[in-house]
């Protein structure tokens, strides 16, 4: 159709070519001339496409590390070429998708939807769940984790459809302060938070983090830091005696120390404590005079004792308390963040910190109010010391992605983590500092599209240009913020070449004109014929897919032949190859580094691939091409 038709206009066929013009026909009968270089390829949703990539460049600053990859094209057909090269593989999705404020920031059906459309909210959802459905088949099942930022316009839905896209996920909601400066609304309360879905797949939960007290002020004196002793005696539901009479004995106290000399059996209905000349029986009375109970078995407590973990104050006049640490409390000492350095006299620890810091080592509650998360300060403000004069809307803070992830793959120094709504490339940006932190391999894949505005379309437009003009492209999200802004991150010089101003904050401060010692790959998503890939004449463009999927480190085998122009027989690489000549397996088998993880063998007989694959390692993972390539995509068109 041509390049400049209307959105949701018809599909026009091309009827035959006549010189530079192409004759069209929507209706069979009608009639349309049209210079050829006018015209695009369409595809309905739902068709098969056949997915490939063009190099744009790379930044190599990170020896042999996996490299970060940006992916400039339609997010929806970007999940389908992945499903190729990660399905169940990754770790970690972050994500903060169109918030459908009715401002007219995302597309469906080619056109951009607004306030006024009534069908705004289903169309979202829509929208959202063939990507989420395209998520799910790419998270790692045995443990995986879905975070999806968002705001109060579409929370409750999109809470339903996390649901019914993941029905066996544990899935939480955190509240978190993006906004101090708190945004009014006409006749509303003013919002200065959004809200943080959790989807966590199989294992998958938040890890305990060395924390600012900020992220646990607000939790009481359970998550101060300091080592708690809790009351023995039960208090709150199901406190009574007759709720629980075997949590109903006497624990012997000698007044001297105090000391616990024993711990009693239960008592029956009613009977008392069995007398003792040298201690005093102390029960689990309320404060109201009522029989309570304890919240250990006798045999439990006699343990923790030799553990010193039961503590006796007071005294035969006013009554004694005994109290123990509970397992996370104990847990503390066992992790090393408290040392014992002395016992009481009723054998119970004493525990000073063995962290000077002024931090904790928790997991947060729901509610998140830290100043790191300030979407201004460390969002707007901050990009605009990497790419000067950028106005890109609401970018995430830094910090808060940061912690959203690390949470989840601090202790996977190899974890790929995903964001297919990329914007300014926050994501790359936080895992890139992850992995400075603790000399991690994490590996980000992103994906934007490279739109412009609604505004700046109109303006465009009404000056003659069409997408596909250099003009265009030039103002486009991908090429105006996510690709510069990531090489100003990781070479510490903005685009004009001057040094990034200010220093980095909170987990680790150094200056950002140090940048980040991280490779970056930079990919366009394209469209294949499907009988030039079964030809064996795509190559060039399925090459960056494999080199996806063979872990996307080290260099790309690109080329299908040879500096004279001749056709390779075999290519290596220190973590895959390519075999495109059967032929020459023995040679291929031979010169197979023992780093090599992944292997492509082309060719079209599945007994000459099975004898190959009878001669590689185990473990390897053996690809045939290109029939594991057109089934993947075959079986997107019939999902």
């Amino acid at each position: 159709m041509r390049r400049d038709a209307p959105p949701n206009d018809r599909p026009q066929e091309v009827v035959r070519i006549k010189g530079k013009e192409a004759i069209l026909t929507a209706d069979g009968v009608t009639e349309d001339r049209v210079a050829c270089n006018e015209l695009v390829v369409v595809a309905e949703f739902g068709e098969p496409i056949y997915p490939g990539f063009r190099r744009l460049g790379s930044i190599d600053r990170g020896g042999d590390k996996p490299a970060h990859v940006v992916i400039k094209g339609e997010n929806y057909h970007a999940l389908e070429a992945l499903r190729f090269s990660h399905a169940g593989l990754i770790d970690c999705i972050y994500i903060d998708p169109p918030y459908n404020t009715g401002a007219r920031d995302w597309k469906y059906d080619n056109d951009y939807v607004d306030a006024e459309d009534g069908y705004r909210h289903s169309k979202w959802l829509a929208f959202m769940e063939r990507r989420l459905l395209l998520a799910r088949d790419l998270l790692s099942p045995a443990e995986a984790v879905l975070v999806v930022s968002i705001d109060e316009k579409e929370y409750l839905r999109l809470g339903l459809l996390l649901n019914q896209v993941f029905p066996d996920a544990r899935i939480q909601m955190v509240s978190t302060l993006v906004n101090p400066a708190v945004v009014s609304r006409p006749g509303a309360f003013g919002r200065s938070d959004e809200y943080v879905y959790f989807v966590m797949v199989g294992d998958a939960a938040p890890q305990r983090q060395r924390l600012s007290r900020d992220w646990v002020s607000s939790r009481g004196r359970t998550h101060t830091g300091s080592i708690r002793w809790d009351m023995l005696r039960r208090s709150g539901p199901n406190a009574s005696r007759a709720d629980r009479p075997t949590l109903f004995y006497p624990i012997y106290v000698d007044p001297k120390g105090p000391t616990i000399v024993e711990v009693g059996e239960p008592l029956g209905d009613g009977s008392a404590p069995p007398l003792r000349k040298d201690a005093v029986a102390v029960l689990p009375i309320r404060k109201d005079g009522s029989e309570g109970n304890w919240q250990a078995q006798p045999s439990t407590l006699r343990s923790r004792i030799g553990q010193g973990r039961v503590r006796v104050t007071g005294d035969s006049e006013k009554g004694f308390t005994i109290s123990v640490l509970k397992d996370g409390e104990f847990q503390k000492i066992q992790r090393g963040e408290y040392r014992v350095v002395d016992t009481r006299a009723d054998g119970s620890v004493i525990v000073e910190r063995a962290v000077e810091d002024d931090t904790v080592l928790a997991i947060p509650g729901t509610q998140w109010r830290i100043d790191s998360h300030d979407a201004t300060q460390y969002g707007s403000r901050l990009l605009s010391r990497f790419l000067p004069g950028s106005h890109f809307p609401f970018p995430k803070s830094l910090y808060a992605v940061e912690d959203c992830v690390r949470f989840f793959v601090k202790d996977k120094p190899d974890a790929v983590v995903l964001d297919f709504f990329a914007g300014s490339g926050t994501t790359a940006h936080a895992v890139a500092r992850l992995n400075r932190q603790d000399g991690g391999r994490r590996q980000s894949i992103l994906v934007t599209n490279n739109e412009v505005s609604a505004d700046e379309a109109h303006a465009l437009a009404a000056s003659g240009a069409l997408p596909g003009d250099e003009e265009w492209e030039a103002v486009g999200i991908f090429e105006l913020v996510t690709r510069p802004r990531l090489e100003a991150a990781m070479s510490g010089r903005t685009p004009s070449g001057e040094p990034v101003k200010g220093n980095y904050k909170f987990t680790d401060e150094f200056p950002m004109a140090e940048g980040l010692e991280e490779n970056v790959e930079f990919l366009e998503l394209k469209y294949l014929d499907i009988e030039d890939v079964e030809l064996d004449l795509a190559f060039e463009s399925v090459a960056p897919l494999l080199w996806l999927r063979a872990g996307g480190a080290g260099p790309v085998i690109d080329r299908r032949r040879d500096g004279s122009g001749a056709p390779k027989a075999l290519d290596l690489t220190d973590t895959y190859g390519v075999l495109f000549d059967p032929d020459h397996w023995r040679a291929f088998v031979e010169r197979l580094p023992e780093s090599v993880t992944t292997v492509f063998v082309v060719t079209d007989s599945p007994s000459v691939f099975a004898s190959i694959v009878a001669e590689l390692p185990s473990g390897v993972d053996v690809v045939r091409l290109y029939e594991n390539y057109l089934s993947t995509f075959s079986i997107n068109r019939r999902r």
